[in-house]
């Protein structure tokens, strides 16, 4: 598919030269990149049956970040437990594609450590993938896996396997009030403290989609210096700036979610939490208006811009946020 023709739309395009194509710098690192294995039965996004490895990423990103030189941490993903090893497997060919990209490994909570340490080194993945829906649950929460507590799909064994070999770990954490969860402070501040050389990534602006909770838990974590975050698929500015605020620009970067960020919509944060409104949602249209969304990934752009701004961050430290940062972490 020639994205750019056919899939991009006239309000992406007006968007992106108003609003964004001074804003984003030459060249851009993705640190939260998702590939697509073919075949896959439960797969991420349904427009690519065929799947999406290197090449066919970054020609989406292309349609997203026009014209930049792009590299990517690819965060190997599989719904389906079964295909987490054919999605690792996938990962770690794209990557070799471009000595500048790195692929992080899947697992499942229910693996091995040491044939995690062994796949890891075989493969060369520069950290670890983990996701909720692969929770071993308490009973008594019934399969919801958004409340799951983090050991319960990151268990301490890997988190020290990643702190041996000196790997990231990218984590995108549950429980309704995210970083402001108690549960959750207590075990982002116990994994990175008792395995320092572990580097853990709080995906999603810290999952800052109602950005007060960022505002209450942040400052209880802002002494961990192996903690880092990016701002994936987050279209809150408040989020990225709370981040920048208690923490600094140096320990943030930016992530596209592929696929996520060529979904149409946004989300917003209401009451104590969060609704995402994606494109078939009826809600576009609003007395004589009738709006017309445009790619989640311009939302998230958008909204790391306005921070940017309201922490008068200079040129360098935006180029920092979009490659330096990253460059610096995953060693290229």
């Amino acid at each position: 598919m020639n994205c750019r023709n056919e899939f991009l739309r006239e309000e992406d395009l007006e968007m992106f030269e108003r609003e964004l194509d001074s804003f984003v710098p030459d060249k851009v690192y993705d640190a939260h990149c998702h590939l697509l294995v073919p075949g896959d039965p439960q797969p991420l996004w349904d427009a690519c049956p065929e799947g999406v490895g290197h090449a066919e990423c970054i020609q989406w990103l292309d349609c997203l970040l026009p014209g930049r030189d792009i590299a990517a941490n690819f965060l190997s993903f599989a719904v389906d437990p079964d295909w987490a090893a054919k999605a690792n497997e996938w990962g770690w060919k794209a990557a070799a594609c471009d000595p500048r990209c790195r692929a992080e490994f899947f697992v499942k909570p229910n693996d091995d450590p040491d044939w995690i340490r062994q796949e890891v080194q075989r493969l060369g993945s520069s950290g670890l993938k983990c996701y909720h829906l692969q929770a071993v649950l308490n009973p008594s929460w019934r399969g919801k896996t958004w409340e799951a507590e983090i050991p319960d799909f990151l268990p301490e064994a890997f988190v020290q396997v990643a702190h041996e070999l000196g790997l990231v770990i990218t984590l995108h954490m549950v429980k309704t009030r995210a970083v402001a969860d108690p549960s959750n402070i207590h075990w982002i501040r116990h994994y990175c403290e008792s395995y320092p050389d572990m580097k853990l990534i709080l995906a999603h602006s810290a999952r800052g989609f109602q950005p007060q909770h960022n505002l209450e838990g942040l400052v209880q974590l802002q002494d961990l210096n192996n903690l880092y975050f990016d701002c994936s698929a987050n279209c809150e500015p408040v989020a990225h700036q709370s981040i920048f605020r208690v923490f600094g620009h140096e320990k943030m970067m930016y992530g596209s979610d592929f696929p996520v960020s060529h979904k149409r919509g946004k989300h917003f944060g209401v009451a104590d939490s969060f609704l995402w409104l994606y494109e078939d949602t009826p809600v576009w249209g609003e007395k004589h208006l009738q709006v017309k969304p445009v790619l989640v990934g311009l939302e998230n752009l958008r909204s790391f811009k306005w921070a940017c701004w309201s922490e008068r961050l200079s040129d360098s430290q935006v180029e920092d946020l979009f490659w330096n940062n990253a460059a610096k972490l995953f060693g290229v």
